[in-house]
């Protein structure tokens, strides 16, 4: 039954072949989020269409009231670790960072072969922009997963109207959903063979760049859709050739 149409939502894939979004909490061996968290995704929307980092330009206009992001995993969720040289900069002020002979050696965790697959909806002004980014495969900024070294790829999807579909006895959702969004605890119907994680990640942060929200989120490791029954609609995607996806925004 639709409730409500939400109007247009943009659809792309992102990869790369590593990728890291650091856990705040871990200092001398940095460990990643098995997916990007929201205000990642907010970064690099950012950086496709030009929105200003140094000033936070882009947190202010992607707060939850304006923008809706949802994520769906593409590629099994691999991690591996790597040790980077990292140089001492403290004291090596008035020198070029070539003469810089102090190093540590750092063990970082990595995410492998990631790819996600992301839906966007805006309410102020951003979706043409970012559609005119990714149907031209063209950024303003160099687009990445976490890490500036991280260089990451892009393909557009396209452009869909949605519907919004109340939750009914049993739904299968194709994204990674927000747990606060079930039903209740016995909302699950977990399948045989099937891998489910849950990970607490910021959504949203503030000018400062303090975070102000977090979320719990549940996914499937190999990105398999999950059966649950949701508390909140869920948004329905058609594609053109008439096959579907159920997500949910991560909020």
């Amino acid at each position: 039954m639709i409730q409500e149409n939400i109007g247009k939502v943009l659809v792309f894939d992102v990869w790369s072949d590593y990728a890291h979004f650091r856990k705040i909490y871990t200092t001398t061996s940095p460990l990643t989020f098995s997916i990007p968290p929201r205000t990642a995704l907010c970064g690099l929307i950012g950086a496709m269409i030009g929105l200003e980092k140094e000033h936070n330009e882009y947190l202010r206009n992607f707060a939850i009231k304006k923008t809706k992001i949802g994520l769906k995993i593409l590629n099994p969720i691999k991690k591996v670790r790597i040790a980077e040289n990292l140089i001492h900069t403290k004291n090596a002020k008035g020198i070029g960072m070539n003469l810089i002979t102090e190093r540590t050696q750092i063990n970082f965790e990595f995410l492998k072969d990631p790819k996600y697959r992301i839906y966007f909806w805006d309410s102020n002004g951003l979706l043409d922009a970012l559609k005119k980014q990714l149907s031209g495969h063209k950024s303003v900024y160099t687009p990445c997963l976490g890490l500036s070294e991280n260089i990451a790829n892009f393909e557009f999807i396209g452009e869909f109207v949605t519907s919004t579909q109340k939750s009914k006895n049993g739904n299968i959702i194709h994204s990674v959903i927000p747990i606060e969004k079930l039903r209740d605890e016995q909302g699950m119907e977990f399948a045989s063979g099937l891998e489910y994680f849950s990970e607490r990640i910021p959504v949203e942060m503030n000018s400062e760049r303090i975070v102000t929200k977090y979320s719990d989120i549940l996914f499937e490791r190999n990105g398999k859709p999950i059966q649950t029954k949701m508390k909140e609609p869920y948004i329905e995607i058609r594609y053109d050739d008439n096959s579907k996806e159920n997500i949910v925004f991560i909020e």
